[in-house]
C-alpha cells in the first residue's frame, strides 16, 4: 500500500484529469469537419486560415460559422485578423431558426470594442465586468495589431467569463440571469459591410466542474 502522501497526490491527479481534458484544435487547418454555415460563398479556406468577406466587396448580412458541437465551461484560443472590420468569437450561442444570425455571447472583434462582451440578438447589448479591480471596461486598442495577428483568449466557467486581447485581461463578467444558457455553439462571425476577416488556431480546453450545470437554451432575435 502506498503512503498516505503519494495515495493523496495520486488522487489529485486523478481529480484534475476529471476537471480538465487535453486542449483541442477545432479547425484542422484543412477542412470545415466540425464546422456548418455557408462554405459555398461566404466561408472558405486559406493557406491553413478561415476566411470570410473580400477586399473589394461588401458583406450584405451578418453570417456565422458555427460549430457542430455544444461547449459548455471551457478555455478557448482564436487568432484573427482584422483591419478597420468587424467580426467576433460566438460561445454558448445557438442559430436563430429561419435567420441568418445566431444568438448568444460574442467576444467583440471591432474599431474600439475589441475585448469587449456583446450579447447577440438576445439582449442586443454591450455587457460590462462588475469586477471593480478592473474599472471600466475599455478597448484593447493599444494592444493590437491592425492588419495582423492578434489572439482572442475566452474562458466561460459557470456564470463567470473572462476574456483577453494578445494576453491583457479585459473583462471579467458574472452572469446574473440564471435562464442565460451556459452551454452552446462556438462560432465566427463577419459582420454585415465587413470586407475580408481571418481566423486561425481555434484551440479549446474544455473544463469539467459543478459549476456547468446549464439551463435549457433559448434563441430569440
Amino acid at each position: 500500500m502506498p503512503p498516505p502522501l503519494v495515495l493523496l497526490s495520486s488522487l489529485f491527479l486523478v481529480s484534475i484529469g476529471v476537471l480538465r481534458a487535453e486542449p483541442s484544435r477545432l479547425f484542422d487547418g484543412k477542412t470545415f469537419a466540425g464546422w456548418e454555415g455557408d462554405t459555398g460563398t461566404v466561408w472558405r479556406i486559406e493557406r491553413g486560415e478561415i476566411v470570410a468577406g473580400k477586399t473589394d466587396a461588401k458583406q450584405p448580412t451578418n453570417n456565422f460559422l458555427c460549430t457542430t458541437h455544444d461547449y459548455a465551461d471551457f478555455d478557448l484560443r482564436v487568432t484573427y485578423k482584422r483591419g478597420a472590420n468587424n467580426g467576433g468569437v460566438q460561445f454558448r450561442s445557438e442559430r436563430v431558426p429561419n435567420h441568418y444570425e445566431v444568438s448568444g455571447y460574442q467576444a467583440d472583434l471591432a474599431p474600439g470594442i475589441d475585448g469587449f462582451l456583446y450579447d447577440e440578438s438576445r439582449r442586443k447589448k454591450f455587457l460590462r465586468a462588475f469586477d471593480p479591480s478592473l474599472g471600466p471596461v475599455k478597448p484593447a486598442a493599444k494592444k493590437l495589431n491592425l492588419g495582423e495577428w492578434n489572439t482572442y483568449r475566452i474562458r466561460a466557467e459557470g456564470p463567470r467569463i473572462r476574456l483577453w486581447v494578445n494576453d491583457v485581461l479585459t473583462l471579467d463578467y458574472t452572469e446574473e440571469d440564471a435562464t442565460i444558457p451556459r452551454t452552446g455553439k462556438i462560432a465566427l462571425q463577419i459582420h454585415s459591410g465587413a470586407t475580408e476577416i481571418r481566423y486561425k488556431d481555434v484551440v479549446i480546453e474544455e473544463l469539467r466542474s459543478a459549476a456547468s450545470s446549464a439551463p435549457a437554451k433559448t434563441s430569440a432575435l
